[in-house]
C-alpha cells in the first residue's frame, strides 16, 4: 500500500504520475532505507520539512543508490498535490532545494504552456545548487537548473516528457511572447536618461536658454569685432603683395635720385659731353709746348 498511487489521482500524460520515473529508478527508490523510513505517510504538508533538510539534487550515485531528492519526487508524485500548494512551494525563496523540487515536478506533470509560465520566472535565481551525480558532487545554480529543464530531455537521470517549443506555443496564441531583462534593463535606462535631460532642461532659466540661444550667440560676436575691424586684422596680418603709393613713390625717388647721382659723379661721362673740339686741340697744343 506505501507503493501505491493516492485514490483519486488523475493520469498524466495518459499513465499513472509514478509511472513517469524510469521501472528500474522506481524500484530502487522502493528498496532505498530514505524511501521506508522518511517518505512513509507523508502529505503535502509534511513534506516540507524533508525538502528543507535536503543538501543537494540529483539522480542515482554510487552503486546506482537514489538521491533522497528524487525519493521526494515520486512521492510528490504518488501524493499529487494541488497546483496552489506547488505554487507556494516554487514562491518559497528562503528554501532553494524545495524550490527546485517542485520545479523538476511542475516540468514533469504540467502542459507546455504552464511550464513555460511558471518556471521563466525562475531564471532570475542565481543561488547556487549541490548536484551530486555518479562522479560525486558539482555545483550548478538555480537557473541553469531550471533552464536545463527547458531544454534537454533528461534531467537528474529522469527522461522528461515531450515539452512544446515556445516558438509554436507563441504562434497558436497560448503564450505571449518572452520577455528579455536586457532589453527592459535598457528601456529602463533610456528612460532615466530622457527624464534626467527633461529635468535640466526643466531647471535651466529663461535667461541661460536665451544667452546660449544663436541670435545671442550673433549678437556677442558682432559686439565684440566690428567689420572695420575684422577688415583691419585682415589687411594686418595677411601678407599684402601691392604696396602702398607712397612707399613706391619714395622707392621711386630714391632710384632716380640713385641714378642722376652716379651720372652726376661720373667725371669721364660729364667731360666727355662738356669739352667742345675747339678746346680739345687747343689742350693738345699747350700740352705739346
Amino acid at each position: 500500500m506505501a507503493n501505491t498511487t493516492v485514490r483519486g489521482a488523475q493520469a498524466i500524460h495518459g499513465q499513472n504520475p509514478q509511472y513517469l520515473v524510469e521501472t528500474v529508478i522506481r524500484n530502487r527508490i522502493y528498496e532505498s532505507a530514505y524511501w521506508k523510513e522518511d517518505c512513509f505517510a507523508l502529505t503535502a504538508e509534511t513534506l516540507i520539512d524533508k525538502a528543507i533538510e535536503l543538501k543537494f539534487i540529483g539522480g542515482v550515485y554510487g552503486n546506482q543508490k537514489p538521491t533522497q531528492y528524487l525519493c521526494l519526487l515520486l512521492k510528490l508524485l504518488q501524493i499529487q498535490p494541488e497546483k496552489e500548494i506547488l505554487i507556494e512551494y516554487l514562491q518559497a525563496d528562503e528554501f532553494k532545494y524545495l524550490r527546485a523540487l517542485a520545479a523538476l515536478y511542475v516540468r514533469m506533470t504540467f502542459r507546455s504552456a504552464e511550464v513555460y509560465e511558471i518556471l521563466e520566472p525562475l531564471l532570475k535565481d542565481y543561488r547556487k545548487l549541490r548536484y551530486r551525480n555518479m562522479a560525486g558532487y558539482q555545483l550548478t545554480y538555480m537557473d541553469e537548473f531550471v533552464d536545463s529543464l527547458l531544454r534537454e530531455e533528461r534531467v537528474c537521470d529522469i527522461i522528461l516528457p515531450r515539452l512544446a517549443k515556445r516558438s509554436v506555443l507563441e504562434e497558436t496564441g497560448e503564450i505571449g511572447p518572452r520577455k528579455s531583462r536586457l532589453l527592459d534593463a535598457m528601456e529602463g535606462k533610456e528612460e532615466r536618461s530622457r527624464s534626467r535631460s527633461r529635468s535640466r532642461s526643466q531647471s535651466r532659466g529663461p535667461s541661460e536658454r536665451a544667452s546660449r540661444s544663436p541670435s545671442s550667440r550673433g549678437g556677442s560676436r558682432s559686439r565684440s569685432g566690428t567689420p572695420s575691424d575684422a577688415g583691419d586684422r585682415y589687411v594686418s596680418r595677411s601678407p599684402s603683395r601691392s604696396r602702398s603709393p607712397s612707399v613706391a613713390g619714395s622707392r621711386n625717388g630714391y632710384i632716380s635720385r640713385s641714378r642722376s647721382n652716379s651720372r652726376s659723379d661720373s667725371p669721364y661721362r660729364s667731360r666727355s659731353r662738356s669739352i667742345s673740339p675747339d678746346r680739345m686741340d687747343t689742350a693738345v697744343s699747350n700740352g705739346d709746348t
